[in-house]
């Protein structure tokens, strides 16, 4: 019994002996395969490269009333949400007055483009000439030259259309953009740029910002001023609002554009109107202009225009000279900038600032930029500051003389100088009886001309909303393994672990079994 017992003993020991070793092997494989498998697909997740499809750019010009400026944009090819993260990289104003200003001297209004677009040519590198967009957008002083001359007002788009033909970019037209759009863009403009719709987290990758509130945007131009804002009930005003959709989120946007009365357009109804009121038809005192201030217009400058048609007097002629004389009278300024404003037809309506226009109450903060911003920028003030701190400094300034301005103003042009009074009073009326700010709601307003190395403009706003009508390239992703290869490490390493897997199972039935056999055997010896 004991030989027999030392026998099966003998025999269960070799046969552990025999299967442990493939055991520790199966074992160290299995683990292997594992770690190989995780590790892999780590490197393979995390260190891949994601190669940008490179940068696009854009072009858009703004053919203001007054002038015409060159924008250049850039952003990356692939894009968030289906709006390009667009950036401004060069700005070039062209010489000379706005487009709409050669409409009896087509021959020349290419010229001017020529030192811009070279400037142009030079920024962006030549093999995305062809692949970069160009459009002209022209506002107000275009706006108003349809009114009054149509066919005038497309020879001035056919000109500017065939000399961007003739470049080497892709021209994708110029058209007349509405008042509503220009408010628009500009509201779009100010909020990007402020970093309202997108903003990087820690992550450095673009997200929504959490619960921040968009502003308000006021724009002054040459012949039209803009107001937008999201009003307190966005359905409530819906008949009078936008919808833009950018970033994947939506927008109700409520903007009016006031044709006419932008800077330019302004003063010349307030010329228009001294003049109509004065005894004289060849000298005319103006309280707004500085003191011992003189200058001379023609009566096509004061009443030419679609905005003085009402005011022109029955002995208009053209060519005739009226010589304007300052006087530097704050208090007769305000009274006559006031009369440019029609508030008796909102006598009875409810939300109507002037002109039979329903708006909204305003409603959180506003950024004022173009002719508002270097309005306040000539009074000495900037950012925001009180309403009483305004009147006193627009007071004072209207009070000086030319001698006095020219001092305090070294650099800044005639033509803009001699009319800051104006525009700052014209400035007050325009917020404070136009659009309801008052004491509490005025510093809330920011007069600012650009954020970091971005104009504050309506084109930007333009771009982007244009953005949205461009293709995103995907994006290209380097890996630190073919595809192939890693599929197939995948496969072979997987397979080796189940074969493991199985051969240790396989190993474990087999000790079992064995052990089973071992004790039916001691139960069933003969003593």
């Amino acid at each position: 019994l004991s030989s027999f017992t030392f026998l099966k003993c003998l025999s269960f020991c070799r046969f552990r002996m025999l299967t442990r070793t493939p055991s520790v092997v199966a074992q160290a494989f299995l683990l292997l395969s594992i770690i190989l498998v995780i590790a892999i697909a780590v490197i393979q997740i995390n260190q891949q490269q994601i190669l940008s499809p490179g940068l696009k750019y854009g072009i858009v010009l703004d053919a203001g009333s007054s002038r015409t400026t060159v924008y250049v944009y850039e952003w990356p090819a692939e894009k968030e949400n289906d709006t390009g993260v667009v950036s401004q990289t060069f700005k070039c104003n062209v010489k000379g007055p706005g487009i709409s200003s050669y409409e009896s001297n087509l021959g020349a209004l290419a010229k001017p483009f020529d030192d811009c677009l070279n400037k142009v040519k030079e920024r962006i590198p030549v093999h995305l000439h062809k692949n970069t967009s160009v459009y002209v957008g022209a506002t107000a002083g275009m706006r108003l030259l349809r009114l009054q001359n149509e066919t005038a007002a497309n020879e001035v788009l056919a000109s500017i259309q065939s000399y961007f033909r003739a470049q080497p970019f892709d021209f994708r037209g110029a058209q007349i953009i509405t008042g509503p759009e220009e408010g628009l863009y500009g509201w779009i403009t100010a909020n990007y740029i402020m970093g309202n719709f997108l903003e990087r987290n820690l992550w450095r990758t673009w997200v929504h910002p959490y619960r921040k509130e968009t502003m308000g945007a006021l724009d002054l131009g040459g012949a039209s001023t803009q107001i937008s804002f999201i009003p307190e009930d966005s359905q409530e005003n819906l008949n009078s609002t936008l919808q833009v959709k950018l970033y994947g989120y939506n927008y109700n946007v409520y903007t009016h554009s006031f044709q006419c009365y932008g800077r330019d357009e302004a003063e010349k109804r307030l010329l228009a109107l001294l003049l109509q009121k004065s005894n004289t038809s060849s000298n005319v005192d103006n309280p707004c202009y500085p003191q011992n201030y003189n200058t001379t217009f023609t009566m096509k400058h004061l009443s030419g225009s679609l905005c003085t048609q009402s005011l022109r007097p029955a002995n208009y002629y053209p060519s005739k000279l009226v010589r304007f004389h300052g006087t530097g009278d704050p208090g007769l300024c305000q009274e006559m900038v006031s009369s440019l404003f029609n508030f008796s037809a909102c006598s009875v309506q409810k939300d109507c600032p002037f002109n039979g226009i329903h708006q909204p109450k305003v409603k959180g903060n506003f950024v004022a930029f173009s002719g508002f911003y270097y309005t306040i920028n000539a009074l000495n003030l900037s950012g925001h500051f009180s309403l009483a701190d305004f009147n006193s400094s627009m007071w004072v300034f209207c009070s000086q003389s030319w001698a006095q301005l020219q001092f305090t103003l070294p650099k800044s042009e005639e033509i803009y100088a001699r009319s800051y009074c104006f525009s700052a009073n014209f400035i007050y009326y325009l917020l404070i009886h136009g659009y309801n700010f008052d004491a509490e709601t005025w510093p809330r307003i920011h007069f600012q001309k650009e954020v970091g190395n971005s104009s504050i403009a309506w084109s930007l706003g333009y771009m982007l909303s244009l953005t949205n009508m461009i293709p995103a390239e995907g994006k290209l992703i380097q890996l630190p393994l073919k595809p192939a290869l890693f599929a197939g490490l995948l496969v072979c390493l997987t397979a080796t672990a189940l074969l493991c897997l199985l051969f240790l199972v396989y190993l474990w039935i087999a000790s079992r079994n064995r052990k089973n056999v071992s004790r039916v055997e001691h139960v069933f010896i003969p003593e």
